[in-house]
C-alpha cells in the first residue's frame, strides 16, 4: 500500500467511503503530493519483470472537473497515468510501449460528485476496467513497458506541481502485483455461480416446503464462502515469493552460501543474483628452512621444505630480481615474476604498465583515464554520466519529442521537430514545405502533416498523401443541399448553388433543422451561441460572431482573446509559455486546451487510415501506412480468436512461440480484420531475434 504521508499542503484528511482507512480531500491549490524516495524505489522495483498488475482506488471527484488520479512518469515519459476528464466525460490510461507513448480512452463519467471504486487491471496485452465492481471495458492493448527508471516520480492526485490537479477525495490507493487483483476491491466477482447454484438446489431439496429455510441456508453458505475468500486473501497478502539462484546446474535458495574450490572462490545467492568473491588466503608465515609454494588442488600457498639440499636463493636474498618483481624459488634456481599491474622489461626487472597511454584501458571514449599503481581509474568527462566504463551524454532539460542527447546539452531532433530540446514542432503547412492538392488543405500535426479534404470534397478511398484523391461531393445527387421550393440545385466544385426558375414559389428560403428560414433571415446557431447563421438564396451560411474587445458586454466565452484576466490563463507544461482561456496547443501527442485557468489534455485525433497495416515512426504521434506486416505495430489482437501454426497446433491470439527447427525465429499469432469480409481470421507473423553478446565478470 502506498505511503504519501510526506505531503500535507493542499490536502486535508476527511471522512471517506468507509472508516477502515484514511481519505484525503485534494483542494484546488498548488501542491506536491508525491511518494518519498524509498517508496518510489520500491514501486520501481515491483514493476520490473512483472507482466500483470492492478491499480485500485476509491474516488469522489468534483463535478465537471478534470485531473490525474495517479501518475508514474519521468519528464515527458508516462509509464502509468490514470486520468479522469469531467469536461469530456472519459477515463484515460497513459502508458509506454517500446519507448513510444500510448493512450487508451474510455467514455465514462466519474466526475459527478459521487463515490466510485475504480480498478484497472493489466495482464500482458489484456486490459480490464472495473467501476463500482462492474466490468465496463475489456480490451487488448500493446503490452505496457514495465522497466521503470529510477528517476521516475510517483504522484497522487496530480501529474506535476501545476498540471493535472485532481479536485476531490481519494481513498484506498493500492497496487497489487498478482492475477485478478480487482477481487480485493470486489470479492463478489470471484464467487462461483455454479457452486452457489448447486448448494441452492441442495438447500431447496432439504427444505422442500419451508421457503425461509432456503434463504437461511443460502445466506449461511455465502457467508462461509466469503469468510473463506477473505482468509485466503489474507494469506496471499502475507506470503512472500522467495528468489532462487542457479549455478552449475544446482538451484540455491536466497542467502545460501557455497564454495567453488575449482575456481577458488566463495559464492552466495543474494536476491536472485549469484555473487562470488575470491577465497581470502592468510599469510603462510613459513620458517626459514621452508618456502610458501602453490600446491595442486589447493587455493592458498603451503609451506614446503626445499629438497636436494639446494640453497633458497630467494630467501637468502642472493638473486638479481629488481623492484616491482617477486622472486620465485625453483629447484636449484629462481625466477623473477612481475607484480600485478607491471610488465616485463627483461628477466630481472619490470616496469609499471600504463593502460591509459597504451590504449588498453576499459574507459569509455567520453571518460578520463587516470593511471594508478597496479591498475587505472575511469571517470566520465563533464557533461557525461556513467561509471566511467560507460558514459552517456547528459542534457539537463532532456530531449523531447523522441530526440536523442548526443553531447552535453545537445539534442539531435527527429524529422519534423526543431529547437534546443526538440520542443518545437515544424509547421510544414505555415512554412510551405509541402504542397497539397487544390481540393485539400494542409493540417499540421506533431512531427509531420496531413492533407485533409476541403469542405464539399471527400476521399475516393485511395487516401493519397498529397490529397489528390479528394473528389467533389455532389450535394444535388445526394440530396444534401438546402434548396427550397422551385429553386433548382446546381452542383459546383466543393459546393452547390440554388437557382430560381420562373414562378412565385421560388422564394430563396432555406431548410434548417427541419424548419424553414426565410431568404435574408439571420439567427443564432442552435448548438453554438457564438455563431450567427443566415439564409441567402436557398443557402445557409454560419460564421463566428465578430469580437469587439473594447465592448464591456463582450461574451468572453465566444471571444477568449478578449479575456485578459490572469486567473483565466494557463501555463504550458514546460513552464515557459502562457496561454489565454480557450487557447489550444499540442503537447506530447496530446491536444491540450486552456479553459478558465484549467488545462485539459486528451489523445491527439489522428487521420483514419484505410490501409491494412500501419506503423508509428519514432518521434511522431500518428501512424503511417506500411505494406510489410512484419513492420506493422498496430495489428489488433482479439483474445477470442485463434490461429494454427505450421505444425497444426492451435494458438491463442497474441501468443508467441519459437519456430521448430529455427531457434532464432519467433512466431506470433495475430488476428486482423480483412477488408472484404466481416470476420476475423488468424494469421502468423514471424521475425528474427537479434542476439547481442554480453560480458560477464
Amino acid at each position: 500500500e502506498l505511503d504519501f504521508a510526506n505531503a500535507i499542503y493542499g490536502i486535508t484528511q476527511v471522512a471517506g467511503l468507509h472508516n477502515n482507512s484514511k481519505a484525503f480531500l485534494f483542494r484546488d491549490v498548488g501542491r506536491a503530493v508525491h511518494a518519498p524516495a524509498h517508496i518510489t524505489e520500491k514501486v520501481v522495483e515491483l514493476f520490473r519483470s512483472k507482466s500483470e498488475f492492478t491499480f485500485l482506488a476509491s474516488i469522489q471527484q468534483k463535478t465537471s472537473t478534470s485531473g490525474v488520479i495517479f501518475s508514474i512518469h519521468e519528464s515527458e515519459h508516462s509509464y502509468f497515468e490514470l486520468e479522469s476528464s469531467g469536461l469530456r466525460e472519459e477515463i484515460r490510461y497513459h502508458y509506454r510501449y517500446k519507448g513510444k507513448p500510448r493512450s487508451e480512452s474510455f467514455p465514462y463519467r466519474l466526475a459527478d460528485g459521487q463515490w466510485h471504486k475504480i480498478s484497472l487491471s493489466i495482464s500482458a496485452t489484456h486490459l480490464l476496467l472495473h467501476v463500482d465492481c462492474n466490468r465496463i471495458y475489456e480490451r487488448v492493448i500493446d503490452p505496457p513497458q514495465m522497466d521503470l527508471t529510477l528517476g521516475s516520480g510517483v504522484w497522487l492526485g496530480q501529474h506535476s506541481h501545476k498540471h493535472g490537479l485532481f479536485k476531490g477525495t481519494i481513498q484506498d490507493v493500492k497496487f497489487i502485483f498478482a492475477p485478478n487483483g480487482y477481487i480485493t476491491q470486489c470479492p463478489n466477482l470471484n464467487r462461483s455461480n455454479a457452486a452457489i447454484f448447486k448448494w441452492m438446489m441442495i438447500c431447496i431439496y432439504l427444505c422442500v416446503c419451508v421457503c425461509v429455510c432456503v434463504c437461511v441456508c443460502v445466506h449461511a453458505f455465502v457467508r462461509v464462502q466469503l469468510n473463506y475468500a477473505e482468509s485466503r486473501l489474507t494469506q496471499l497478502e502475507s506470503c512472500r515469493c522467495e528468489r532462487t539462484c542457479s549455478a552449475n546446474g544446482v538451484v540455491y535458495r536466497d542467502k545460501e552460501l557455497w564454495v567453488e574450490p575449482e575456481n577458488c572462490r566463495n559464492c552466495g545467492c543474494m536476491n536472485g543474483v549469484v555473487e562470488c568473491r575470491r577465497i581470502f588466503c592468510p599469510p603462510a608465515n613459513c620458517s626459514e628452512d621452508s618456502l610458501s609454494v602453490h600446491v595442486e588442488g589447493t587455493c592458498c600457498k603451503k609451506c614446503r621444505r626445499e629438497y636436494c639440499h639446494q640453497s633458497s636463493t630467494c630467501v637468502t636474498q642472493m638473486h638479481y630480481c629488481q623492484a616491482n618483481t617477486a622472486c620465485v624459488n625453483l629447484l636449484g634456481s629462481h625466477r623473477c615474476d612481475c607484480l600485478p599491474g607491471f610488465i616485463r622489461v627483461d628477466d630481472y626487472s619490470c616496469t609499471e604498465h600504463d593502460e591509459c597511454a597504451s590504449g588498453q584501458s576499459s574507459c569509455d571514449d567520453n571518460a578520463i583515464c587516470t593511471n594508478t599503481i597496479r591498475g587505472h581509474l575511469c571517470s566520465c568527462k563533464p557533461g557525461y554520466v556513467g561509471n566511467g566504463s560507460i558514459c552517456t551524454a547528459f542534457c539537463e532539460e532532456g530531449c523531447r519529442s523522441g530526440g536523442t542527447c548526443v553531447s552535453p546539452n545537445t539534442c539531435v531532433c527527429p524529422s519534423g521537430f526543431t529547437g534546443l530540446h526538440c520542443e518545437t514542432d515544424i509547421d510544414e503547412c505555415a512554412e510551405v514545405l509541402i504542397q497539397c492538392h487544390i481540393h485539400s488543405r494542409c493540417v499540421n500535426l506533431p512531427g509531420w502533416y496531413h492533407c485533409e479534404c476541403r469542405n464539399g470534397f471527400h476521399d475516393n478511398g485511395s487516401y493519397l498523401i498529397d490529397g489528390s484523391s479528394c473528389i467533389d461531393i455532389d450535394e444535388c445527387a445526394t440530396q444534401t443541399h438546402t434548396c427550397w421550393n422551385d429553386s433548382v440545385c446546381v452542383n459546383l466544385p466543393g459546393g452547390f448553388d440554388c437557382m430560381c426558375t420562373s414562378g412565385p414559389a421560388c422564394s430563396g428560403d432555406c431548410l434548417y433543422e427541419e424548419g424553414l428560414k426565410h431568404n435574408g433571415q439571420k439567427w443564432n446557431h442552435s448548438l453554438d451561441h457564438c455563431s450567427l447563421c443566415s439564409c441567402k438564396d436557398g443557402r445557409t451560411f454560419c460564421m463566428r460572431r465578430e469580437c469587439h474587445c473594447a465592448d464591456p458586454e463582450t461574451d468572453l466565452f465566444c471571444c477568449p482573446e478578449c479575456d485578459s484576466r490572469k486567473s483565466s490563463q494557463c501555463l504550458h507544461q514546460s513552464g515557459h509559455i502562457l496561454y489565454r482561456s480557450r487557447d489550444s496547443w499540442i503537447y506530447s501527442c496530446q491536444q491540450c486546451r486552456c479553459l478558465e485557468g484549467k488545462v485539459d489534455c486528451w489523445p491527439l485525433a489522428c487521420p483514419v487510415l484505410a490501409c491494412k497495416y500501419s506503423a508509428l515512426v519514432e518521434g511522431e504521434c500518428c501512424p503511417h501506412c506500411v505494406t510489410d506486416p512484419c513492420l506493422a505495430d498496430n495489428i489488433a489482437n482479439d483474445i477470442r480468436q485463434t490461429c494454427q501454426d505450421p505444425a497444426g497446433i492451435t494458438r491463442l491470439s497474441s501468443a508467441t512461440w519459437p519456430m521448430p527447427g529455427s531457434p532464432c525465429t519467433t512466431c506470433k499469432c495475430k488476428v486482423t480484420p480483412l477488408l472484404l469480409l466481416p470476420v476475423c481470421l488468424g494469421s502468423l507473423a514471424c521475425w528474427k531475434v537479434n542476439l547481442r553478446p554480453s560480458l560477464r565478470s
